[in-house]
């Protein structure tokens, strides 16, 4: 019975954090676009979007990573997996460790903003809000179908439809400039 608990505050854990990254990264966004603003409405806005990304980042986004990694080496646990692995579980902790290593790049942009930097263009940081969403797609299609060449079919897909989506946006882009 606690293993559902714990699976159950895993799941919650995952879902805020991954609602998190992606809300920090479309903070990043107007972040950068407030730098083609004149003054005084470029110091108000960055102001009010470094205080949103603060409370997001420290009050949500961390701690539900951090929940997230402990319930879930405690379902791994409560199930004896730690024993013997299987395939498909090795395959989420890459995706996860994959996750992780983006969660610490927008930690970097994250300071890089608190600074009054901005290092990425607006396009840039949209494309770079794409990239949870492939790892949320993969990291599902393992967890449920358990096997990685489902996932594999799940993340191409996904990227074909990113690249759709891409292309579409750019022809809208083209026609709204032009």
């Amino acid at each position: 019975m606690s293993y559902l608990y714990l699976k159950s505050l895993h799941i919650i854990f995952v879902v805020t954090w991954f609602a998190g990254l992606f809300y920090i990264v479309r903070l990043f966004v107007y972040y950068a676009e407030t730098d083609q603003k004149p003054e005084p409405e470029k110091s108000i806005l960055q102001q009010q979007f470094q205080l949103m990304q603060k409370r997001l980042w420290y009050g949500i986004t961390w701690p539900s990573a951090v929940l997230t990694f402990i319930m879930g080496f405690s379902v791994v646990y409560s199930l004896n997996l730690h024993q013997t692995w299987p395939t498909w579980l090795l395959w989420k902790l890459g995706f996860v460790a994959g996750l992780f290593a983006y969660h610490l790049y927008c930690h970097r942009i994250f300071r890089q903003h608190q600074r009054n930097q901005i290092h990425q263009s607006s396009t840039q940081l949209r494309i770079l809000n794409e990239v949870a969403t492939l790892f949320l797609v993969s990291i599902v299609f393992l967890v449920v179908l358990k096997n990685g060449l489902s996932a594999t079919w799940g993340v191409l897909g996904f990227i074909g439809l990113s690249v759709v989506l891409m292309a579409a946006i750019m022809i809208y882009r083209k026609l709204r400039k032009g």
